[in-house]
């Protein structure tokens, strides 16, 4: 039996939604099959019968409520299965829309989804659980300053023309030394700027990383500024910023092994 995934997605309202191509006619109750890549843990979910007028159909859509279900973090296979076999679902959807991502983190929420297709054409389910945070989608250094422009993501805030207070801190690791500026928040879009030579000259001698926050008016903790909305794994080897030269000083901002942005100074 194959099967295509024509088109994949996550709504808002965290329902797996799927348009197929079956070779095959489905003229009987078939199982869609969610398996974890790693422990191999399953859930199943049963998707009922054609309709009773018996109307063989090759092309079908799916809804599949993922809440209920209780997917762990991490990444999960998808697969039809009919008859006792089983077939993995091919995609020919690549499964990213930057508009989309936006959209769904609009909402606050503390589990997210996305569907994906891998690198060897398959479908499968990204699931990983989340916090309010700050998503990076801009950063420079410029007329000596570290600047950043971003969207506060899974914070419930609404998308409008509202301002917030807001100021951007940094925090350099192991130590109490911290700066902060303030920052410009728009509904859910947000702006910061700080200079580069108060960065300089508050660093010791000794290389060091300053970890960026956002504090925003109305929200409980400060907001890691990081990249993890897009569909670009491993950042810190990926990505690479030139550095400033502040004082003679080697500045750049880099991420962290989970995507979080931090700024190197020194070394």
């Amino acid at each position: 039996m194959r099967v295509v995934v024509m088109d994949a997605e996550v709504t808002l309202a965290d329902v797996l939604s799927l348009r197929l191509t079956v070779d095959d006619p489905l003229t009987e109750s078939a199982t869609l099959v969610l398996r974890h890549r790693t422990s191999c843990e399953e859930r199943a979910v049963a998707l009922g019968a054609p309709e009773a007028s018996g109307a063989q159909t090759r092309d079908m859509t799916l809804a599949v409520s993922l809440a209920p279900l209780d997917l762990g973090s991490g990444r999960w296979d998808v697969y039809l299965e009919r008859a006792g076999r089983r077939t993995r679902l091919r995609s020919i959807d690549p499964g990213f829309s930057l508009d989309h991502l936006d959209a769904y983190a609009l909402s606050r929420r503390t589990r997210a989804y996305r569907a994906y297709r891998t690198r060897n054409g398959f479908l499968a389910l990204k699931v990983d659980q989340v916090e309010p945070a700050a998503e990076v989608r801009a950063v420079w250094f410029r007329e000596g300053r570290f600047e950043v422009t971003g969207l506060l993501a899974f914070t419930g805030l609404d998308d409008d023309e509202s301002r917030h207070e807001a100021r951007l801190a940094l925090r350099r690791s192991g130590t109490d030394a911290e700066l902060t500026a303030v920052a410009t928040v728009q509904g859910v879009r947000f702006h910061a700027a700080l200079s580069l030579c108060d960065v300089v000259g508050a660093a010791s001698e000794e290389p060091g990383t300053w970890e960026p926050t956002l504090k925003v008016d109305g929200l409980a903790e400060p907001l890691r500024l990081g990249s993890q909305l897009d569909d670009v794994d491993g950042k810190r080897r990926r990505l690479h910023y030139p550095a400033a030269q502040i004082d003679g000083v080697p500045i750049r901002p880099c991420y962290t092994a989970d995507d979080k942005l931090m700024i190197e100074v020194g070394g």
